[in-house]
């Protein structure tokens, strides 16, 4: 049976779709994790914050798997099979009664889940290139961005009216609806006469053509010490409301409110990035993320918590920042290996999820007291990346350079 190519704005919807699962089940958790590590006998909030960062562990481990298979067998069958992992993963949280087997089943939901994550990508990159390709992925973004909004919220309202089990029941309903969408409007993106044949040296091959572009190299680990910094928020954000803020039942609202500062950021970015180009946003963006960083910690550094309004303002200015990031630098990692989309997208994925995890956990012990914590890894983050930019640039110009003097 053959599909009709679905519109823009279905299409456009149906990837944020597969990309929201990440999201919902990752913030719906976020008021649950104390009422969680009751049921898994911890108090310790470090315990907690790894049923947020360990789910991250898997989406980087994922990829590895499912990006050279779609290269070989097509997108759409890999995005079933993360779905299976992902049904059997939601099952053992939910039956846990111990941190390990908690965990393990949120590494397991972020293996499952990078299948449709890292596809969606792929998809993107298979119908779409250059700026116009950024432009897509920021309207995919902003659509995404809708469930965190909502996320915390809902968990809540499941946790006030039944227990936190039926959060992942949600979640695994959600799956399945957005599975049967999939299956029925969007087709395979990859043609026959452009697959790879899969053989054990596919990810070696494919590692070895990904490191010749220094740009896909340098904007990935940009994209690792991003996430990384942003994954601390998302582990931390229920101890520093909740603990040093004492605002538990405003947390939802709190976090839906700093949400729409980084969607309304990416909403901007899909109207901007054809005028302006990737390039000098992501460049602005980096430097605001800096300087923003750098002024709370000349503000703070010496002092305790700030009243939560300068925080909220704070946190509001930097998540802004963000949004003008995750998408496009994912698109400039992504644009010069579109002929190997789903080995790129596994690598590159793998690349700054592996960085974005261990950055996340050290920083996050840390914060106990003070967000301050948050700030100093927010800086360090952004000053790494402002190197890797910098030598990148002086890189390109040389290049330039070398070309020049050859046609000369």
């Amino acid at each position: 049976m053959k599909i009709q190519k679905p519109s823009q704005f279905e299409f456009v919807t149906l990837m944020a779709s597969l990309m929201s699962i990440v999201a919902l089940a990752i913030d719906a958790l976020l008021p649950a994790l104390e009422y969680i590590g009751f049921s898994i006998g911890t108090t310790e909030s470090s315990d907690t914050q790894l049923l947020i960062t360990m789910i991250f562990l898997g989406l980087g481990i994922g990829p590895l798997l499912f990006g050279p298979i779609s290269d070989s067998l097509g997108r759409k069958p890999i995005v079933y099979m993360g779905f299976a992992v992902f049904i059997v993963a939601s099952l053992i949280c939910i039956y846990s009664e111990s941190l390990f087997w908690m965990v393990m089943g949120r590494i397991l939901q972020g293996v499952g889940l990078s299948a449709p994550r890292t596809i969606s990508i792929a998809m993107v990159r298979d119908s779409y290139s250059g700026d116009y390709m950024a432009r897509i992925m920021s309207f995919i973004t902003v659509v995404f961005i809708l469930v965190p909004i909502v996320a915390p919220a809902m968990g809540k309202f499941v946790l006030d009216h039944y227990n936190w089990q039926a959060i992942f029941y949600i979640q695994l309903i959600f799956s399945i609806l957005v599975s049967i969408w999939f299956w029925k409007r969007q087709p395979e993106t990859l043609p026959e006469e452009k697959r790879v044949k899969f053989s054990g040296h596919i990810f070696a091959d494919g590692l070895k053509e990904l490191i010749k572009h220094k740009r896909t190299i340098g904007y990935t680990l940009v994209s690792g010490f991003v996430t990384g910094s942003f994954m601390v928020y998302l582990s931390a954000s229920q101890q520093i409301f909740h603990s040093q803020y004492g605002l538990k039942e405003e947390f939802p609202f709190i976090f839906a409110g700093l949400a729409i500062s980084i969607g309304s950021a990416t909403f901007l970015n899909g109207t901007l990035v054809v005028r302006y180009g990737m390039e000098r946003i992501i460049n602005l963006s980096i430097l605001s993320f800096f300087g923003i960083s750098l002024l709370y910690l000349i503000l703070f550094y010496n002092t305790s918590n700030p009243n939560v309004i300068v925080l909220l303002a704070f946190f509001a200015m930097q998540f802004f920042s963000i949004g003008f990031l995750f998408g496009n630098l994912r698109a400039m990692a992504m644009e010069p290996i579109g002929h190997i989309a789903g080995i790129g997208a596994a690598i590159t994925g793998f690349i700054s999820t592996m960085m974005a995890v261990p950055i996340s956990i050290y920083i996050g012990k840390f914060v106990d007291q003070r967000a301050l914590p948050l700030f100093i890894g927010f800086l360090i983050c952004s000053f790494l990346s402002i190197l890797v930019i910098v030598y990148l640039r002086i890189d390109a110009k040389r290049q330039r350079q070398k070309l020049i003097s050859k046609l000369s």
